[in-house]
């Protein structure tokens, strides 16, 4: 399928999803987040992709934000539709099976943030900046911000980002727990990429079903999760996977995981 708002580029089964609208600081509209959508399912069921870095076009952004020129005047009505339809999005990334790592490499605001925090972890450029300024605007985040940031950095500090409407630098992003790591500009994107090839090599349900875990879990008391875990930790000892890695690992050799 042809993306207006998106570019996409496989190699050897890590797929690089840029969103495109440079002129516009890549800010998310609805035809983006449409657009965004269907190249997550399309993603989720490419047999050749195993893991997906999402970034953004340009030196300047990774995503300012939602379009606000569209949001101004919506009626309460297309502004809800407008909030589900940015929440689908962000939910599709976490129920993917397969791993999404954000290469936030300028401005991350608003529906940008949101749209970064719906990856499993996310790389940095030192020059990002990252914010929630909706209040300023007189609105709340509505693509998942308050419920993701909150849950990711505890209730304090999402608080005081969200209720300033402040932007914060990368280093504090990065002493803050939003982002694993740092990298310098000219740097990001290939180093973002070798560790989403790093885990495109490991065995793809192994990953899946850990992302599963964890993500499922943490909704769980302990001793369910704990449950849980022992549940898919189970059944991958059904799968082809298990018995190669494992048989290569006796045989001191690499494994050639099929994902099955």
């Amino acid at each position: 399928m042809e993306y207006k708002t998106l570019l996409i580029e496989n190699n050897a089964g890590v797929a690089t999803l840029t969103v495109n609208r440079p002129e516009s600081l890549n800010a998310l509209n609805s035809e983006l987040l449409g657009e965004l959508a269907c190249a997550l399912y399309e993603l989720e069921y490419d047999p050749a992709v195993k893991v997906v870095v999402l970034t953004g076009a340009g030196e300047k952004a990774f995503v300012a934000g939602a379009d606000i020129k569209e949001m101004a005047p919506m009626t309460s009505y297309e502004g809800h539709r407008f909030a589900l339809k940015g929440q689908h999005v962000m939910m599709a990334m976490e129920k993917m099976k397969k791993p999404v790592i954000g290469a936030v490499n300028g401005f991350a605001l608003g529906g940008g943030l949101e749209l970064a925090l719906g990856c499993d972890f996310i790389y940095a450029s030192t020059r990002a900046k990252l914010g929630f300024p909706e209040v300023t605007l007189g609105i709340t985040p509505g693509f998942g911000g308050t419920q993701n940031l909150a849950r990711l950095i505890g209730k304090s500090r999402a608080n005081e980002l969200i209720f300033t409407g402040r932007m914060i630098t990368a280093d504090k992003a990065l002493a803050w727990g939003i982002v694993n790591e740092l990298f310098p500009p000219e740097e990001l994107l290939a180093k973002t990429q070798e560790t989403a090839a790093a885990i495109a090599g490991a065995g793809a349900l192994g990953v899946s079903y850990a992302k599963d875990a964890i993500a499922n879990g943490l909704n769980m008391t302990k001793e369910d999760g704990f449950r849980y875990e022992a549940s898919l930790f189970g059944v991958l000892f059904s799968t082809e996977d298990q018995k190669e890695g494992m048989g290569a690992f006796v045989e001191k050799r690499k494994a050639a995981f099929k994902g099955k």
